[in-house]
């Protein structure tokens, strides 16, 4: 189960590039292609080295100043999303 002082960070054998504010992401098990928007390119880009969900919401609020619900909402979505389609790892 992931808790905020679970810590996350992408998977080795990911393939991604920025395009511009957004990333695109390579499923390397599906080789299926997924877009990231511009928030989600910042934990994208936050988690290539591990980071606790903690240390991620927090950069998120400080980044967008959006309120602490939404955000942690938003970034459970994103974890579920990116977890389900193999691209993390959670620890």
């Amino acid at each position: 189960m992931v808790s905020s002082s679970s810590t996350i960070a992408v998977i080795k054998n990911q393939i991604s590039c920025n395009l511009g504010t957004e990333t695109v992401i390579l499923e390397p098990k599906t080789s299926s292609y997924y877009g990231l928007n511009d928030v989600a390119t910042l934990v994208w880009n936050l988690i290539q080295t591990p980071k606790t969900v903690k240390e991620i919401q927090d950069a998120i609020i400080k980044t967008y100043q959006v309120e602490q619900e939404e955000c942690e909402r938003d970034l459970w979505e994103l974890i579920e999303n990116l977890q389900s389609r193999s691209l993390i790892e959670v620890q």
